[in-house]
């Protein structure tokens, strides 16, 4: 349990912490860290990103917030985020993101990141970061669904199924459950199959001309999560959702 790195051509990055994987301000260090060391190996053509367990990613361990004295715990957990996020956007090689059950907050920053996702027919997507007294991936979710769902989603805190992210083409191939490690794996064999000196350029010329600086507007939206916190916003919905 915890995360994996499972080095070759295809590597993958399988996220393993039970009971819903969210993680602490340790465990998306490692994330970023297996992401990037996947990454910088020459051998490595892409990169597979998925979890074990009841779904993909339910963000961030609130319970290790709420047991913290100060702000140590809430500045480590958005430097580890934002970490973790940049290490799947920043990858030298593509990363494809196999997403089942839920991916909320955090997962969606991950999943925003990623160059593909195949998700499984279970899958689903959102932020309920206003109930939780936060704010933040948003620049992920944006990637994910047009501006004004986006809005909904933030301020309603609504999910959105893989199937209807497949009709915007933002998830590549929804499957059943049991055939997603394969869809992820089948997807990433076509990528690897390619010159891996013009896909890691590709990779590189794709972020170049991105419109927006994802890990700028990510670390705007943190500076909010702050000030909720700083006004006892956070706290109070965060004690409410323990």
């Amino acid at each position: 349990m915890g995360i994996t790195l499972r080095a070759g051509p295809v590597a993958e990055v399988v996220v393993d912490v039970p009971p819903v994987n969210a993680l602490t301000v340790e465990g998306w260090e490692e994330l970023a860290g297996a992401v990037r060391l996947a990454g910088n190996d020459p051998g490595t053509r892409v990169v597979v990103l998925r979890a074990e367990g009841r779904g993909f990613n339910a963000g961030v361990d609130i319970k290790e917030l709420n047991a913290a004295d100060g702000y140590e715990a809430l500045v480590g957990v958005n430097r580890a985020c934002y970490a973790a996020f940049a290490a799947v956007y920043d990858c030298a090689v593509p990363v494809v993101a196999a997403v089942h059950g839920y991916c909320l907050g955090g997962g969606v920053g991950l999943a925003g990141n990623a160059d593909i996702v195949v998700a499984s027919e279970d899958a689903y997507f959102g932020l309920p970061e206003v109930d939780r007294g936060a704010l933040g991936a948003a620049t992920h979710l944006a990637r994910l669904v047009p501006q004004h769902l986006m809005r909904a989603m933030v301020y309603t805190c609504r999910n959105v199924t893989a199937a209807e992210l497949h009709t915007f083409g933002s998830v590549l191939e929804v499957v059943p459950r049991d055939k997603l490690r394969d869809a992820a794996m089948e997807v990433a064999g076509q990528i690897a199959a390619k010159d891996p000196y013009v896909i890691r350029r590709a990779k590189e010329s794709l972020n170049g001309i991105d419109p927006v600086d994802v890990k700028r507007s990510y670390r705007f939206e943190q500076g909010f999560t702050f000030e909720l916190n700083l006004m006892g916003a956070g706290d109070r919905h965060r004690e409410r959702f323990t």
